[in-house]
């Protein structure tokens, strides 16, 4: 029913974990998980958008180099009013995957462990990329060590922004502690 074309975005690929796998020994290595990607832009005028947008279904299109549309994701929003901003999952990343692996696990409580992990993330692309590795630890929680920055996104996540060369893998490790009651 509505239409709107040229709208700044922002594309972002991010890696989930879970808040599980902080609680105990996690032997299964993941391998080939997927990363989701998702486009964040604001509801505004100067985004060719600034209406209120109802609740449905969302369907996003690239131009091709041909200049023919490419249907490319889809997603459904709550009612959404203007100069608000919208978080679109596409999908699933076709070209970067991503590998988990706990290292250690060291209980030193009955409420609390120390949990070390690896994570590779490959990029099949042709182009750089970069990956936000998105932890929901839950409970108290300090990192203990870490090959990249930390974020803290709040008590409960943290993240890392993971920068990824063209047709490469990047290898993020990380100890963590975390309490839980």
């Amino acid at each position: 029913m509505l239409s709107a074309s040229n709208i700044a975005l922002e594309k972002k690929l991010i890696f989930f974990g879970e808040r599980n796998f902080y609680f105990g020994k996690f032997q299964p290595v993941l391998e080939n998980q997927k990363v989701s990607a998702y486009l964040d832009f604001k509801n505004e005028e100067r985004n060719h958008l600034g209406m209120p947008l109802p609740k449905g279904t969302v369907r996003v299109y690239k131009s091709d180099k041909g200049g023919q549309k490419q249907f490319i994701g889809e997603d459904t929003i709550d009612h959404t009013p203007r100069d608000e901003k919208l978080h679109i999952k596409l999908g699933e990343s076709f070209d970067v995957v991503a590998d988990r692996r706990q290292v250690s696990w060291q209980k030193f409580s009955e409420c609390g462990g120390d949990s070390e992990w690896e994570i590779k993330l490959r990029n099949h692309k042709d182009t750089p990329e970069s990956v936000e590795v998105n932890e929901p630890v839950g409970g108290d929680w300090q990192m203990l060590s870490s090959s990249l920055p930390v974020i803290k996104k709040d008590s409960k996540t943290f993240a890392f922004d993971v920068r990824l060369a063209p047709r490469s893998e990047t290898v993020l490790t990380y100890r963590v502690r975390a309490r839980w009651c």
